[in-house]
């Protein structure tokens, strides 16, 4: 069974970083051909793609992010992790991290396993 766990810290004050990490269970982040992501959804709006780390670890970054935004990972945890730099109050958000088979646009029915999402609150 593929399960996937965010973790990180739920209070960032701004100008750092966000760093969070995802743990997978059930499958390797190294499968042909997983595309493991990152979405947020800030409070009162819609979902919105970060980007992904792919099986072969090449990256893609949705552009209003792209300056701010690195993913790295960890075969031998399994784990994959989102930094996001420079972080402002708009940055509030939850968190999730999931999975997809396809890098060709963002089609939420294509994610196939989610984590629980989690809170990062950005302080002023």
């Amino acid at each position: 069974q593929v399960q996937l766990q965010e973790s990180g810290p739920g209070l960032v004050k701004a100008s750092q970083t966000l760093s969070l990490t995802c743990t997978v269970s059930g499958v390797s982040i190294t499968t042909n051909y997983y595309y493991w992501s990152w979405i947020r959804q800030p409070p009162g709006k819609a979902l919105e793609w970060i980007g992904y780390i792919s099986y072969s670890g090449s990256a893609a970054v949705a552009p209003a992010l792209g300056g701010r935004t690195t993913f790295l990972r960890d075969t031998t945890k399994n784990q994959f992790a989102l930094q996001l730099a420079s972080v402002t109050p708009e940055d509030t958000a939850d968190y999730y991290c999931a999975r997809t088979g396809s890098d060709a646009g963002i089609t939420w029915s294509y994610f196939d396993y989610w984590g629980q999402g989690t809170r990062v609150t950005v302080s002023s």
